[in-house]
Parts: C-alpha cells; sequence; structure tokens
C-alpha cells in the first residue's frame, strides 16, 4: 500500500475527513456502499448469488421470448448487475447502432435508479461506464473469427478484456450450431460467459418438453435458458433449463410499463 493511501486510512479510522484524499477516500467508499445496495436490492439475486455470475465460465445462457416482450431490456438488467459488481461485459447488437444500445442502458439505469430512490445517480453511472463496450455488426458480416479479430484488437492494446459477453439479435437458424460451437469455445478458451437473445415466434409450438423450436436444435450448447411469456398485462419469467439453484423459486416478472424486473416472492 501506497503511503498516501496508507494516511488516508489513518486519517478515516480517527474520523477525520480534512483534506482532499481523505474526502475523495470516503466518496468511493459510499459509491461502493450505494452499488452494493442496488445489487443486494436486484431481483436477479434469485438466479445467482449477489457477488456471482448465473452461468460459469465458458457457458451460454439464453433469454427466449417474441418480438417486443422484452429480452433486450433482461440482459441489458444482467449487463448492469455484472457491471455494478466491476465486471467487464461486451455488449454485441446485431440490429441496432451503437447511440441505441448506449440509450438503452441509460434509460434503464435511471428507472432501476428512480424505482430505488438513489442519488448521485450521475456518479455512479460514470463508474460502471469503464467496463461496459458495446459492439455493432450486421447480421450477415457477423463471424466468430472476425469477432476474435476484433477482440484481439481490444484486448492487445489493453482498451478492453470483456468477462462476459451479450449478443443480442444472433439468427437461430437451422445453421448455426457450428457457429455456436465455435464461439462456445472460443468464450471457455478466454474465460468469459455468453448471454444471447433467441426471438420465438406465437405460431410455432414448441417441442414436448416445452423447448422453443429456435433453441431445440442448440439446446446442447446452453446451460441456462429464460422464457419470457406475457400473461394478462404481466411478463412471467419462467427458467427453461439450467439452474437448478434458482428455478424451484424463480417467480420474477417484467413490469410492461418500465420493462423492470420485479420479485413476486
Amino acid at each position: 500500500m501506497s503511503s498516501s493511501a496508507q494516511a488516508v486510512s489513518r486519517d478515516d479510522a480517527a474520523g477525520s475527513t480534512k483534506g482532499p484524499a481523505g474526502v475523495i477516500y470516503i466518496k468511493e467508499r459510499y459509491f461502493t456502499m450505494l452499488k452494493k445496495d442496488l445489487i443486494l436490492r436486484n431481483p436477479l439475486r434469485v438466479m445467482g448469488h449477489e457477488n456471482d455470475d448465473i452461468l460459469e465460465s465458458g457457458q451460454f445462457g439464453a433469454v427466449l421470448a417474441r418480438a417486443g416482450v422484452g429480452k433486450t431490456a433482461f440482459l441489458v438488467q444482467l449487463s448492469l448487475n455484472a457491471l455494478l459488481r466491476g465486471k467487464n461485459v461486451l455488449h454485441i447488437s446485431l440490429t441496432d447502432p451503437v447511440n441505441k444500445v448506449s440509450l438503452w442502458y441509460k434509460e434503464v439505469f435511471n428507472l432501476i435508479a428512480e424505482q430505488y430512490q438513489v442519488h448521485q445517480i450521475n456518479q455512479v453511472w460514470d463508474s460502471v461506464l469503464p467496463h461496459r463496450f458495446i459492439m455493432t455488426f450486421r447480421v450477415e458480416g457477423f463471424s466468430v473469427p472476425k469477432l476474435q479479430e476484433r477482440l484481439a484488437d481490444l484486448t492487445e492494446q489493453n482498451i478492453f478484456t470483456p468477462q462476459m459477453i451479450i449478443v443480442d439479435g444472433f439468427p437461430f437458424d437451422e445453421a448455426v450450431h457450428q457457429s455456436l460451437k465455435e464461439f462456445k469455445n472460443m468464450v471457455a478458451e478466454q474465460g468469459m460467459h455468453s448471454w444471447f437473445t433467441v426471438r420465438t415466434h406465437r405460431h410455432q409450438e414448441p417441442e414436448a418438453d416445452g423447448t422453443p423450436l429456435q433453441l431445440a436444435h442448440v439446446s446442447d450448447l446452453f446451460e441456462v435458458a429464460i422464457q419470457l411469456l406475457p400473461e394478462g398485462k404481466e411478463i412471467h419469467v419462467k427458467a427453461l433449463k439450467g439452474g437448478d439453484s434458482f428455478s424451484k423459486q424463480l417467480d420474477l416478472r417484467l413490469d410492461p410499463s418500465t420493462m423492470l424486473l420485479t420479485n413476486q416472492s
């Protein structure tokens, strides 16, 4: 520990807040406590411990729903929970430009702050931004080799090294198994985990075990699958696969007006 850090610690232990170093230390501690409070209040805690991820290194998770039901909002909340814990999140969008994805994050974060009456929201927001990186591709131009190339550019220059990857808009057609397998190998080799949105369709019946057709042919690659199901005026969050530690007690909803998660239990 540096001498300046030791001095700050001694001042704090003595209850002194004199000097700029002491003030900075107290502010940092306050924001750390504020982030922890947001994590503890997050309904996602029923899906994983507050200090752990739902997925382990090398694992895949899927969020399935029809268009407009809340897949992106759900994943943004997963991402924000990781960002508040200091994890680096790479958000890959195959459908929206960077500014639109960034707006999603800002709007969801502001709604969370409003719901929990969080003050100093701008400072907290500024503290999580360095842990997020948004990358966009055209659907037809996306491939694992291209992603590896762009990731190498980021990591080799010490710009950004992700621990979690979100992929929004990946086409789950019948020919994607090999691409997803390559993606999974890359994630495992680099000690990351990844979440995908999967668009389902109202007119298609699921498999006998309830798995939507879009996931059925690649289900072997996914450890966790979560489905968002509109029922009346509510959007239910249902565990389709994996997550034995949370599936029995999972009783989450998405508020249709804000798309924020709420815990009904």
